[in-house]
């Protein structure tokens, strides 16, 4: 049955949009702006103008060329002009489209003629047939007899009403009065999305850095909007529907020069609005990308950190028992401040990272993702962890003094191979309550639960950090 869609598709190229008697259909056309805001959470606002020449009395406005995925119930329909007399009665959504399975569903139960070659002859005959089932191969009855399958193509006598070409709106609007009218349609679509991607260029010796901001849309809605106004939401926005996750796999090249910053960014609610400053278009399956920001010069601070183990406070350990080599991360530290050449509010998104090696040539060397960071905060971007620094703990004592309560001594040795000193942060994150009996190092609470120590640890050098420690728990 594989040759019978090449006629269907022959049927389907030659289908007007619908049209009846009385009826008003309405198309990308007659459309004289639309405005498009996109959430980073997989949904978009559509707001299509429309001039529509309305009669008097009850009209069915046929309302073509809208997004595939529409959300039905969130449509809303005005005047522009504060018109009396126009007033919606019903509202529909018809989205049982046409194609060659639906078509062939349609006609299950009636006949329908096969044309086919004569083998021999060479001539092309028709066969009446009953299409009794479309499940699998379909299923005919010619006479008395039962075919699965029948060579040749199936040619349909009409198209059923009930299907239509594309997705479509229909209402029954009540005019007082005839003539043109300019109707704003507004409703939410799925399955378009939007977000940031940054491209950071580190200097040489890791203390500033260039950034580009770019924003990716991300257009599976089903609609095309031509010369769009363009705005943004970033923020979490609540909705009652299980969240959709998005991920982008293209990655910006860290070496494209971004054009000038095209977005204007203002607080919306609990959120920002970033509006595009001209029209743009955005079809449908493609991804879109544009300049959100760029700076220059922006201090960096980059961090070595080891991180420990809360469950290492709760055991006591043999000189046997080998804990294992502890990773130092890499981190860098943004300031997103006015005085930085910042300040703008960042979209959540990736941060992709590069450094020029000895030849000049952009390397890249970390990425991670950032939530949405208001101005004046600060960014937190984890690049991997340290080849050349090392870090090494040992139990040096442990002691039960009471049922709940223990004192133990630890030993942290830091090693770096590399050519420089570097300083290492030592987060050790306490259960309980606990008291810092000795240590080798100055120190800090930095919270209820975590003794820190800065610790510089010189080029090819190795560095000792011993304490001892009271916890309850």
């Amino acid at each position: 049955m594989k040759a019978i869609p090449l006629l269907l598709i022959c049927l389907l190229g030659s289908v007007p949009a619908w049209s009846q008697t009385g009826t008003l259909s309405s198309t990308v056309t007659d459309q004289t702006q639309v405005a498009v805001t996109i959430y980073n959470s997989n949904i978009g606002l559509v707001k299509d103008l429309r001039e529509i020449d309305l009669a008097e009395g009850e009209n069915e406005l046929r309302f073509m060329d809208v997004a595939a995925q529409i959300m039905p119930a969130t449509v809303h329909i005005k005047p522009l002009a504060q018109t009396p007399g126009l007033s919606v009665l019903e509202q529909n959504y018809e989205y049982d489209l046409l194609s060659p399975e639906k078509l062939m569903e349609k006609y299950i139960g009636k006949e329908v003629k096969v044309l086919d070659k004569n083998y021999y002859t060479g001539q092309e005959q028709i066969v009446t047939a009953t299409l009794l089932s479309t499940t699998g191969s379909p299923v005919y009855q010619v006479g008395n007899e039962i075919y699965i399958g029948l060579p040749g193509r199936v040619i349909l006598p009409q198209i059923p009403e009930s299907l239509i070409a594309q997705p479509t709106l229909v209402w029954l609007l009540h005019s007082d009065k005839a003539g043109k009218q300019k109707i704003e349609t507004s409703y939410l679509t799925n399955q378009i999305t939007w977000q940031a991607d940054y491209v950071t260029v580190l200097n040489t010796d890791d203390t500033k850095a260039d950034l580009s901001g770019w924003v990716s849309i991300d257009n599976k809605s089903g609609a095309t909007y031509k010369n769009a106004t363009l705005k943004l939401v970033a923020g979490d926005v609540h909705r009652v529907e299980p969240k959709v996750l998005y991920q982008r796999t293209m990655v910006m090249a860290a070496e494209a020069a971004p054009a000038p910053p095209q977005f204007k960014e203002e607080g919306f609610f609990e959120y920002h609005l970033y509006t595009l400053d001209r029209p743009t278009t955005v079809k449908d399956n493609q991804t879109k990308q544009m300049t959100l920001l760029t700076a220059n010069d922006i201090p960096v601070t980059k961090r070595l950190i080891l991180q420990g183990q809360q469950g290492y406070f709760y055991n006591a350990y043999s000189p046997d028992d080998e804990l294992p080599t502890e990773k130092i991360g890499v981190f860098l530290e943004i300031e997103n401040s006015q005085k930085n050449n910042l300040g703008m509010p960042l979209p959540k998104g990736t941060v992709r990272v590069y450094k020029a090696d000895k030849d000049g040539s952009l390397q890249f060397i970390g990425e991670d993702q950032i939530d949405h960071t208001p101005k004046d905060e600060t960014v937190k971007v984890k690049m991997g962890e340290a080849f050349d620094v090392v870090g090494k703990r040992k139990q040096t004592d442990y002691k039960r003094i009471a049922r709940t309560t223990s004192e133990m001594g630890w030993e942290i040795t830091l090693r770096n191979h590399k050519p420089e000193e570097v300083t290492v942060r030592v987060n050790e994150p306490m259960p309980g309550d606990w008291e810092v009996l000795s240590a080798s190092h100055k120190y800090e609470k930095a919270d209820a639960h975590t003794l820190r120590f800065e610790v510089p640890v010189p080029k090819d050098g190795e560095v000792k950090i011993t304490y001892r420690v009271r916890v309850q728990m």
